[in-house]
């Protein structure tokens, strides 16, 4: 019988107390940002009771402000990673989609693609609702490159490796009138079942004096705005409106962005329509994934799918809200909408 290796276990006590420290230290971490959560300025909430600021903005307390803490403090960036940010409701899942599609058009075919059975949101995972959403955090620094991730993290708030790396940022805004009735309907599928439902006029007001996820609104989109117009190559602003209105040329844009452009042969072969026809809402919202699957016993897949339209804000606001809307838009993004 061989006798055990004396160094190879104690190499395997002295891992095993690297990895216990480590995870007691994200423990520890969590604990202070549950400290510090605890004494911000609140207000009423959208899905839960309420909303706390953070840095200039509003955040669900238990629901992706410590993640955003733990990514502030941690993440590490590298030069060729990808990040979709953009504010919630504003075209998200669909983006999601045709970046991965872009990226990974060539390891996988039609038959296969993991859009065909996995959520977008899984194969493009947020920071603040997956990855360090709570510990056990996930291990992102073994992921291989180029690595794609998600967030509505402000740009004041981003993750100063983020910053400094020149990783690509793709940012994707929409009409707020249209973000406003699209959180309203996600909310009644996921608000929860102790509060009262929220009154489309509450939600106007709360939306209207910047009580929003992640918001301002108009300072989210604001912050991303001036940043793109500083340093074009490392930020791509976009509209949902935009990207519906001439999905073929902006696909083609984003990938020579992310520096994968189609070549003529890919051209040739109508790639670039079929990432498209994968990615539309018509497409994955029929899938299985998408209208039985769940990513947690709160969400439902089929929550991420509703209309996809644009302009959907008319047949829900009154001329009143318009107004009032419109003014602050008109005051704070005169040029985007």
């Amino acid at each position: 019988m061989a006798a055990s290796n004396p160094c190879s276990s104690l190499n395997n006590m002295i891992n095993k107390e690297e990895r216990d420290e480590s995870i007691q230290k994200v423990e520890r971490s969590y604990q202070r940002y549950r400290e510090i959560i605890s004494t911000l300025p609140k207000e009423k909430g959208w899905i839960a009771e309420d909303m706390c600021l953070y840095e200039g903005f509003w955040y669900q307390p238990m629901h992706g402000l410590a993640g955003v803490m733990f990514a502030q403090e941690h993440f590490q960036a590298r030069p060729d990673d990808v990040f979709l940010i953009s504010t919630p409701k504003s075209g998200t899942t669909w983006l999601k989609a045709i970046i991965f599609g872009i990226m990974k058009r060539t390891c996988y075919t039609n038959s296969t693609h993991p859009l065909l059975t996995t959520n977008p949101h899984d194969c493009v995972p947020f920071f603040e609702f997956e990855l360090f959403k709570e510990p056990p955090v996930a291990d992102v620094d073994n992921l291989p490159s180029p690595r794609i991730f998600a967030t509505h993290i402000p740009y004041s708030s981003l993750p100063k490796p983020i910053l400094d790396s020149g990783c690509k940022i793709v940012y994707v805004c929409r009409d707020p009138k249209d973000v406003l009735i699209s959180m309203w309907y996600f909310l009644a599928k996921v608000r929860s079942m102790e509060l009262p439902p929220l009154s489309l006029e509450e939600a106007v007001d709360l939306f209207s004096r910047g009580i929003f996820g992640f918001g301002p609104f108009w300072d989210n989109v604001q912050g991303y705005w001036k940043a793109s117009l500083e340093c074009p190559k490392r930020i791509f602003f976009i509209t949902y409106e935009e990207m519906k209105r001439d999905t073929f040329v902006k696909v083609k844009r984003l990938a020579e962005f992310l520096g994968q452009p189609f070549s003529m042969e890919e051209e040739r072969e109508r790639v670039v329509e079929e990432i498209i026809e994968l990615c539309s809402f018509g497409k994955l919202r029929n899938l299985e994934v998408n209208k039985n699957g769940s990513r947690n016993p709160d969400f439902k897949n089929d929550a991420f799918f509703r209309k996809g339209e644009v302009g959907d804000w008319r047949n829900h606001l009154t001329p009143q809200m318009v107004e009032r809307l419109d003014q602050i838009t008109n005051e704070k993004l005169p040029s985007i909408f």
